[in-house]
């Protein structure tokens, strides 16, 4: 690990401010994807701005009748929070299968967001990877993918985004609050907040470099059985194969999103029309345009039949 200087943030927009003045400066909560990014130099900030101390832990109850989840609140707060479990049971369920205990205890709302791929060739400094290092190439194209991309990527990136909560916060239209350093605050819908890879990979989310994420916001509940069926190699906190997040309602209609599949949680509004008709035909508009490699054209049948799962479990 390089040498990097350190300071504790006093509020929002002084942390923001930090990160400006510094273009090698990051933000840190939990550190429990960053700090392995730095042992292993594949992140290597000069400066990083500690924002623990900032008053960003609560989940309250919001006028319009949702929660607003502090960026900072705990992963396993968050799951464990009554009103969690009781209206928004896929966000609690989604967390409880993303991570061991000790990693729940760590992280945060807004890191899990922000956490990054765990593409092998990402991890692997010797290889290149153009989330990596931009334009020099993309080694899981041609290599292993048994993991990665079958639908959204493009031919500078297959890799895949690794959070269960986000294919959660996707499927509620979840919002993210963010700050910047002169104290403006913004609102990106979750639809909006990950990016598909096109040319540029390495810019994983719509935020800017010194804007920082203050919360995260849930609608109304919305009502209906919610599920979370996660499809992994090992079930010891695998990252999945294929996830599928549902909110499905007495008629069989609903809402569906799946991770594991793109470079961002996955879903498409408008092929949720034909949810009541069958997974199949579901499960090939939500796929439309993939592009799977020979090692994991497996996930198109497994994606059609883990949604199916999922809604026979939601309708019981």
């Amino acid at each position: 690990m390089k040498a990097f200087t350190y300071e504790k943030a006093g509020s929002p927009a002084e942390a923001a401010g930090a990160v400006a003045r510094r273009p090698d400066a990051k933000f840190i909560a939990g550190g429990t994807n960053l700090l392995d990014l730095m042992k292993l130099q594949i992140e290597a900030p000069g400066h990083l701005v500690d924002v623990n101390g900032l008053a960003l832990d609560k989940i309250e109850a919001t006028p319009e009748g949702g929660l607003r989840i502090g960026a900072l609140v705990r992963n396993t707060a968050l799951a464990a929070d009554e009103r969690v479990r009781r209206d928004y049971g896929v966000l609690s369920r989604a967390l409880l299968a993303g991570a061991s205990g000790q990693l729940r205890n760590k992280a945060t709302t807004a890191g899990n967001l922000l956490q990054r791929t765990r593409c092998p060739y990402f991890y692997d400094t010797d290889q290149p990877c153009n989330k990596r290092k931009p334009g020099s190439g993309c080694s899981a194209i041609g290599g292993f993918s048994r993991q990665l991309a079958v639908v959204g990527s493009s031919e500078a990136c297959i890799a895949t985004h690794p959070s269960d909560m986000a294919v959660a916060m996707r499927v509620l239209d979840a919002q993210v609050e963010t700050v910047k350093p002169d104290g403006r605050a913004r609102v990106i819908p979750i639809a909006d907040f990950h990016r598909l890879p096109g040319n540029t990979p390495h810019i994983d989310t719509n935020l800017e470099r010194d804007e920082l994420i203050t919360a995260v916001t849930l609608p109304r509940p919305l009502g209906g059985t919610h599920v979370y069926r996660k499809v992994r190699d090992r079930a010891s906190y695998a990252f999945a194969l294929v996830s599928v997040a549902a909110i499905v309602q007495r008629d069989g209609s609903g809402r569906v999103a799946l991770g594991g599949v793109a470079h961002k949680p996955w879903r498409v509004e408008a092929a949720e029309a034909g949810l009541p008709q069958g997974a199949r035909a579901f499960a090939s508009q939500l796929l439309a345009g993939a592009r799977p490699t020979h090692d994991n054209a497996f996930k198109l049948p497994l994606a059609e039949r883990t949604i199916a799962a999922a809604v026979a479990q939601a309708r019981g």
